[in-house]
């Protein structure tokens, strides 16, 4: 086997990769470590930066808007793939991050002013325990309408053109051997069909 048939659309690698991609759970875990990333980046550059002159929870406030804006975008079109009004699911996605963010500004000075550990190794604890809590929510609260309709608005075989195949009888005076007309197989129930002879 040459290696040019890895390439072509129906070999058995880009079927696998497109069949992985239709898991939405994966597509989420892709899409939060996108996200994760994303938003402890900002939260480590604005710390890093004006840390010295501003307090932690500001620079938490300030990541967590620019991290919900983006983790919106991609959840929204490429993990739910949800169709609908857009402005109905950001405020329920803006609802979860609000929670998530409580969560994560009484537990972030717990991890840093008790238990002493550095700021930004505390905010990674953090992200990780709540990054977990909100596919599970995004999933059945935030998208559930979206997800619905997306789905419906998906064309089943039939309403894509999909054609019934026909098997023609063969014509009168046909030879027997003629193996260009297509023919019904008879199978042992089915009834026999009279001839009707000139």
């Amino acid at each position: 086997m040459d290696g040019s048939s890895a390439g072509r659309p129906g070999s058995p690698a880009p079927t696998r990769l497109r069949a992985l991609l239709d898991s939405e759970g994966l597509r989420f875990v892709l899409v939060g470590g996108v996200n994760t990333v994303f938003g402890f980046g900002i939260f480590a550059l604005l710390q890093s930066t004006l840390g010295t002159v501003v307090h932690y929870l500001v620079v938490l406030v300030v990541a967590q808007v620019v991290a919900v804006l983006e983790a919106y975008v991609l959840q929204r079109y490429v993990v739910f793939r949800a169709r609908g009004r857009w402005w109905r699911d950001l405020v329920r996605f803006s609802s979860v991050y609000a929670v998530a963010f409580a969560v994560n500004a009484a537990a972030l000075p717990l991890l840093v002013e008790v238990l002493h550990m550095a700021v930004i190794p505390a905010q990674a604890v953090v992200t990780a325990a709540v990054a977990l809590g909100t596919f599970l929510v995004h999933r059945n609260f935030t998208f559930r309408h979206s997800r619905r309709s997306a789905r419906e608005a998906v064309p089943t075989a039939t309403t894509r053109g999909a054609t019934p195949q026909v098997t023609a009888l063969p014509t009168a005076g046909a030879p027997a051997d003629d193996t260009t007309s297509p023919r019904v197989a008879q199978t042992d129930d089915a009834a026999p069909r009279s001839t009707i002879r000139p």
